[in-house]
C-alpha cells in the first residue's frame, strides 16, 4: 500500500508564524487589545496545532479547509451566509440559467405509436450505428435514451424526426 505524500508550503507556513509574533495589538482600548491578544494567542495555537499533524493529516485538512472556503476544483460552495446574497443577487431560479448555458443534450424517447413500430426502429438506425436487432431491442424498452450527447441542432433534428412519426421525445 502506497502513501500518500505532498509538499507543504513551509516558507508561507514559516512566513506567517512569524508574522503573527511579530504583530503586536493596537491599544486604543482596553478591550480591543485584550481582543486581540486573544486572537494572536488563538491563531498561535491554530498554527501549533498545525505544525503537529502528520503528513497524511496535513493533507486531509488541507482538502477539507479548500471544500469549507470553496476553493474546491468543482466551483464554488453553495453555502454559507456570503454565498445566499450572490444568490439572491443573482436573476432568475438557478434550473432556468442552468438550461440556457446546456450545449449537450441525451434525446429520450417516452412512448410512440404501436402502427409506426417499425419507422421508429428504421429511424432510429439512422442516427445511431445499431443494427436492426439492436434497435429494435432498444425500442421496445420505452422509454429509453436513444443518442446521448447531441448538439443543439442534432438533437432538435431527431426530435422532429422522430415526433413527425408519432413518437413522444423529450430532449433531456
Amino acid at each position: 500500500m502506497s502513501s500518500v505524500t505532498t509538499k507543504i508550503p513551509y516558507n508561507s507556513l514559516t512566513r506567517f508564524m512569524t508574522t503573527l509574533k511579530l504583530t503586536q495589538p493596537i491599544t486604543l482600548s482596553r478591550s480591543l487589545s485584550t481582543t486581540t491578544e486573544t486572537r494572536t494567542q488563538k491563531l498561535e495555537r491554530i498554527a501549533d496545532e498545525l505544525l503537529d499533524l502528520t503528513k497524511l493529516e496535513r493533507y486531509d485538512y488541507s482538502i477539507l479547509f479548500r471544500h469549507k472556503m470553496g476553493l474546491n476544483r468543482y466551483g464554488p460552495a453553495l453555502s454559507g451566509p456570503s454565498s445566499a446574497g450572490a444568490a439572491a443577487a443573482g436573476s432568475g431560479p438557478p434550473e432556468a440559467k442552468a438550461a440556457a448555458e446546456k450545449t449537450v443534450f441525451d434525446v429520450k424517447l417516452e412512448k410512440f405509436d404501436a402502427s409506426a413500430k417499425i419507422k421508429i426502429i428504421k429511424e432510429v438506425r439512422t442516427f445511431t450505428d445499431l443494427g436492426l436487432k439492436e434497435a429494435k431491442d432498444m425500442v421496445e424498452k420505452v422509454p429509453v435514451v436513444v443518442k446521448k450527447g447531441a448538439t443543439k441542432e442534432e438533437a432538435d433534428s431527431i426530435a422532429q424526426k422522430l415526433k413527425e412519426l408519432g413518437a413522444t421525445v423529450v430532449l433531456e
